[in-house]
């Protein structure tokens, strides 16, 4: 484990100070790239201009003109949480508009695989030929869905934002910030991003037609919270256009207006709404849709999310409660054969290769990309987990570190060897792939030699970003309540950690893997709660050691009815 302390502009720091801002703010802030306090203005007003984004206009023609002859519309998401948030965000903005032909298809994983394929413009016909097919978070890639699109006369929508390959599908309009050509200067909209966008700009086209005369305008503020939870639980990068939007999303939940789905869903992963912040979106609510696409199919995440009821928005949230109850069990066991896998490896001799791969034909195709990154947290390499697929493929899901971009490390492995990988795609830090069974051990050592080129100057040990110590004066609720609900904290600017050396006043086991600390803290001697959850129980509880280094959060522990200051540790070794 390796400690940086994050470098901060003295001047800026001065900036934020003289904003009033508490100076510890000030330097969180600081660190992160804020150089003035207009940069924290987070309201709606401060986003960036739909007109920015390339073919927006166009997008919303096509739509407008779709809405006036009502038109049949079918509307493609993808089966995790930002393709059910952008899929719940099209139907309900195009139905508030008047659309009353609007339905949705997402491919079912283990049938379909990703995507707009041939496949699904077949179904899509069986179930009454559309008029216009819209994508949401995939099509960028879908060259051959596209033309089976065109073939059948069904005009396409393509709205993205996953990184282009060389050719782009012929569609009657793409929208995706990541196009070549297009100058948004947001690069990291989420895919429910790119289609809020797209109503924002389809409502202005509307304005210009006059269509509200006949009809209400609905506030497309009210679907911010779909907006906030489909960018945290895909971690994307939180650019300041990123937080403008998770901050409306959140404070919208907070004074109790979200959909009753996404409130159903904090209730089940016991979060209370009136308290939400980003990390609650990304760890409890986000989780609990994906395991639907995970396991099984992604409609019962979307329903949940359009369900406008609370009634049924409890009965589907239980259903998705339990399905990530059950995706939980089969990661851990998958985790425990892959942990043996790494056990067979000559490792001690060789050291750890710079990069994994691992296969197990009865891994469950839904859960390899998390026990990729599992593995990939565990060994800070980039790691990719395979499973079956159909017709003696096999599939992959990819994770990365910092400083290796994974879709160009395929994109690289593609080129060097023509037809090894059969199809992929994906961002700098996660990526999919599909390759023949019978390559396998022939693509393991291309894609370990590809990593080798570009990891020379890349960390390959963790990583721990500390934001310094703190003062005597600043453990202290005020500011932990502070700092939790300043950011929104994510991707690219991450909640503040701080580190220190502290005595060891008492330390115990809870739940069988946490251990529960009471510290004392520098100089001043004040004890204080901390707790760090799943260590390594042949370390830990260890009564020999008296002092801890460790990097962590200011939190509030709640405890029936009452509030205390606790820290988070991210990281603890023994002095």
């Amino acid at each position: 484990m390796h400690k940086v302390i994050r470098r901060r502009e003295q001047s800026t720091t001065g900036a934020l100070d003289s904003s009033g801002l508490h100076p510890l703010l000030a330097r969180v802030y600081s660190a992160r790239g804020v150089n003035s306090p207009d940069q924290l203005e987070l309201g709606l007003a401060h986003l960036v201009q739909p007109a920015k984004l390339l073919n927006a206009d166009r997008a919303a023609e096509l739509l407008a003109n779709a809405l006036a002859s009502q038109q049949r519309i079918v509307v493609v998401g993808d089966y995790d949480a930002d393709g059910a948030t952008s899929t719940a965000l099209a139907l309900s903005a195009l139905r508030s508009f008047g659309a009353e032909q609007v339905s949705y298809l997402v491919p079912n994983r283990f049938e379909y695989g990703y995507g707009l394929t041939r496949e699904i413009v077949e179904l899509a016909l069986s179930r009454g030929k559309p008029d216009l097919i819209i994508t949401v978070d995939n099509g960028i890639s879908s060259l051959d869905g596209v033309s089976a699109a065109r073939e059948q006369g069904i005009a396409t929508l393509i709205t993205d934002h996953h990184l282009a390959g060389r050719e782009l599908p012929e569609a009657d309009v793409i929208v995706n910030p990541n196009q070549p050509g297009c100058d948004f200067p947001s690069k990291n909209l989420a895919g429910v991003g790119v289609i809020f966008y797209i109503m924002l700009a389809l409502r202005a086209e509307l304005r210009r037609r006059d269509w509200f005369e006949q009809r209400e305008e609905p506030n497309l503020g009210r679907l911010t919270d779909l907006v906030a939870l489909g960018t945290v639980a895909d971690v994307v990068p939180l650019d300041r256009n990123n937080r403008i939007l998770v901050a409306a999303g959140l404070q919208r939940i907070r004074a109790g207006r979200a959909r009753p789905g996404i409130l159903a869903l904090l209730e089940v992963a016991s979060r209370q709404p009136r308290s939400v912040v980003a990390s609650d979106l990304g760890f409890a609510v986000g989780p609990r849709i994906n395991a639907a696409g995970r396991l099984d199919d992604m409609s019962v995440g979307i329903e949940c999310l359009m369900c406008e009821d609370q009634a049924g928005a409890r009965r589907l949230a239980a259903q998705l409660h339990q399905k990530n109850q059950d995706r939980r069990q089969i990661e851990q066991g998958m985790q425990q054969q892959a942990l043996e896998l790494l056990d067979e490896l000559p490792l001690e001799e060789q050291g750890l290769p710079v990069a994994m791969t691992l296969y197990q034909p009865d891994w469950h195709q839904g859960v390899i990309g998390i026990l990729a990154s599992r593995i990939k947290d565990r060994l800070h390499r980039p790691v990719i987990a395979f499973a079956d697929g159909d017709r003696g493929e096999i599939k992959g899901s990819a994770r990365s570190i910092k400083g290796i971009h994974i879709r160009d490390i395929l994109d690289a492995v593609a080129t060097r060897h023509p037809g090894m990988i059969l199809k992929f795609g994906g961002h700098a830090m996660a990526a999919g792939l599909s390759i023949p069974v019978a390559a396998y051990d022939e693509f393991s050592r291309a894609f370990v030699a590809e990593v080798e080129r570009h990891a020379e100057d890349v960390h390959l040990q963790a990583v721990v970003e500390s934001d310094g110590a703190l003062a005597t004066e600043e453990f202290q609720l005020q500011l932990a309540d502070e700092l939790r609900f300043a950011g929104p904290w994510g991707q690219h600017f991450p909640e503040p950690v701080f580190d220190g050396v502290f005595d060891i006043i008492h330390q115990r086991l809870v739940g069988g893997k946490h251990l529960k600390l009471v510290l004392s803290a520098p100089d001043s001697g004040q004890a204080l709660d901390a707790i760090a959850f799943n260590v390594d129980l042949d370390r830990w509880p260890d009564q020999s050691v008296s002092q801890v280094e460790i990097a962590y959060r200011l939190d509030v522990n709640e405890f029936r009815g009452n509030r205390s200051l606790q820290l988070m540790v991210e990281y603890l070794r023994a002095v």
